[in-house]
């Protein structure tokens, strides 16, 4: 009887140090998780200065290229654990990207859908990670883009990975034909002579 007595004590002991593992454990992941909540927070704020995205216009010429996949983020160009989550950027999402003369449309259900008009776009290239999400060797289809004077890289992943090559080329082709339209339009002539004689 004293036996059996013995090993119902423990038995009691042993769910109460469970018990106890089980409280300490959330209360750390609540803690992990509320210290993310604000320094998500507290990063939307740093980057508030960050103007409203452009939303797409309308009478947009036919599409060039279309894409279906996933948007992973969006950084600094150049930094790509330096995440921007200002203006719902931060927020991973379905996506659907579509390729206009006039720029990129990205829409995604779910979330805040954006316009990149075509002069705002730097190009493109493989990648295979942003914003702390890693993917394999040139899973990653990376946009360079413009806005408010920052420069940003957004990172998506068609659904068929073998459509990226094709959109690399059609943005370093659009970024060139823009870089070709800028040297060819008229500039003001700055004539020096009479600038002097003037004064």
């Amino acid at each position: 009887m004293t036996l059996a007595a013995e090993q119902k004590s423990a038995e009691v002991t042993d769910w109460a140090a469970r018990i106890g593992w089980l409280v300490g454990l959330a209360l750390f992941v609540a803690l992990v998780y509320w210290l993310m909540r604000e320094g998500w927070k507290w990063r939307g704020t740093l980057q508030s200065g960050l103007p409203e995205l452009r939303t797409t216009p309308e009478g947009l010429a036919p599409a060039t290229l279309t894409l279906t996949g996933r948007y992973h983020g969006s950084t600094t160009a150049g930094q790509w654990l330096d995440r921007i989550v200002a203006r719902g950027l931060g927020t991973r999402s379905r996506a659907e990207l579509t390729l206009h003369p006039e720029g990129l449309d990205v829409v995604r259900p779910g979330a805040a859908g954006f316009f990149v008009p075509a002069e705002a776009l730097l190009g493109a290239r493989l990648d295979k990670g942003i914003a702390g999400k890693v993917l394999p060797e040139g899973g990653l289809l990376v946009v360079t883009w413009t806005h408010g004077g920052q420069v940003i890289d957004s990172g998506f992943r068609s659904d068929r990975a073998a459509e990226h090559p094709a959109w690399v080329k059609a943005l370093g082709t659009l970024e060139a034909e823009d870089a070709a339209a800028a040297s060819a339009a008229p500039h003001p002539h700055h004539d020096r002579t009479t600038e002097g004689t003037a004064r």
